[in-house]
């Protein structure tokens, strides 16, 4: 393994859209979604350790959850990086670096989601082993690229221009981020063959992401430039808890990735599924004969005359469904959801709601 490598895991959201599994005190990428009998961090962080020094691996996350990622991987609370309010990706990533960079200078770095279904381990392995080599011999920004299997208008796009690196042939130079399109866009895109899915997968030396940073969010660099002396030591905690909170709450594509032009993307296949909706389960898990999914297992179910349901329950509770077509039934604290498939998408809603009707504490 490189001992100049290193990989930044991005475990600070809430996943309302997985409640009511799904909790602040308890998110998703903290949970076994599929029944695997791990949860998504942790094998995030077990893909990540196979090529990637154990002691370089951070966790990016919210204060609150230290103590639990500590708790699932057992790395020492010096890997864990906490940010004392969520303030979006861009921040944390600027933290990151500093730290990384006063660390090592040297440092190429991947990060990468908590909470995302890799399908195929060793194809996904060997792409992120090409990217950080290209990466560390360019002073680039690289991004992973997924090759869209359908038109699908829950991901952002990246669209890919002709220009290819001469000693890395396999990587393109980014022509555009695109929003999240409708589905005509969508269709648009994946026929013309120049547009992939945006995994928000990144790979970058360090020290070329301050660079950008200090050209594309000024402000954002010269504030974590303050506490360059504390990095690495016991006074690093009390600079972020007083500073952190002044940072403005912007994605890392707004702040850098759409502003840059020294972009490049690596088109991947590797079984990518960003486990957003409770649909992308459903899609991901072993169906039936008549398409239903059922999650841990079968014991406590029973279904007549049902179709394309998706039911996620303790196994102490027994379920029965008749004539239950396209629905997602789930439980867990206490807490009983029913949805159509199809209106999963105002689950956020649902929650707010909840928030109002029954307490702040069932969200």
């Amino acid at each position: 393994m490189n001992k100049n490598h290193y990989a930044i895991i991005m475990a600070g959201g809430v996943g309302s859209r997985f409640w009511p599994i799904s909790r602040t005190s308890l998110p998703k990428q903290f949970i076994d979604v599929l029944g695997t009998g791990k949860t998504l961090i942790q094998n995030t962080y077990d893909r990540f350790k196979r090529i990637i020094p154990e002691q370089n691996i951070f966790i990016l996350t919210n204060h609150k959850y230290v103590d639990l990622v500590h708790e699932q991987l057992g790395i020492s609370h010096t890997q864990i990086i906490g940010e004392p309010v969520m303030r979006n990706t861009a921040p944390c990533i600027a933290y990151a670096s500093h730290k990384i960079s006063a660390l090592d200078p040297e440092a190429t770095v991947v990060i990468a989601p908590s909470d995302h279904l890799i399908q195929d381990t060793e194809r996904f392995l060997e792409d992120i082993k090409l990217a950080l080599d290209a990466a560390a011999s360019h002073d680039m920004l690289v991004t992973l690229g997924i090759k869209p299997s359908r038109p699908d208008t829950g991901y952002g796009y990246i669209q890919i221009a002709n220009e290819s690196l001469a000693m890395y042939p396999e990587f393109y130079r980014v022509s555009a981020f695109k929003e999240k399109p409708d589905m005509s866009k969508a269709k648009e895109y994946v026929a013309s063959g120049h547009y992939l899915w945006n995994a928000g997968i990144f790979i970058w030396q360090s020290k070329t992401m301050l660079q950008e940073l200090k050209l594309h969010a000024s402000d954002l660099h010269q504030l974590f430039l303050r506490g360059k002396e504390f990095y690495n030591t016991s006074d690093e905690n009390n600079f972020i808890r007083e500073y952190y909170p002044s940072c403005e709450n912007i994605s890392i594509d707004y702040a850098i990735m759409e502003k840059s032009r020294n972009v490049y993307v690596l088109p991947v296949d590797f079984g990518w599924s960003d486990l957003g909706t409770w649909t992308s389960v459903y899609g991901l898990s072993q169906q039936d004969e008549a398409g239903n999914v059922l999650i841990p297992n079968a014991d406590n179910v029973i279904l007549y005359d049902s179709s394309n349901c998706m039911v996620n329950v303790p196994g102490h509770k027994k379920v029965v469904l008749k004539n239950m077509h396209n629905y997602i039934v789930v439980e867990a604290n206490d807490t009983l959801l029913i949805c159509p498939i199809n209106s999963e998408q105002e689950v956020k809603q649902v929650v707010a709601d909840a928030a109002k009707q029954f307490g702040e504490h069932y969200i």
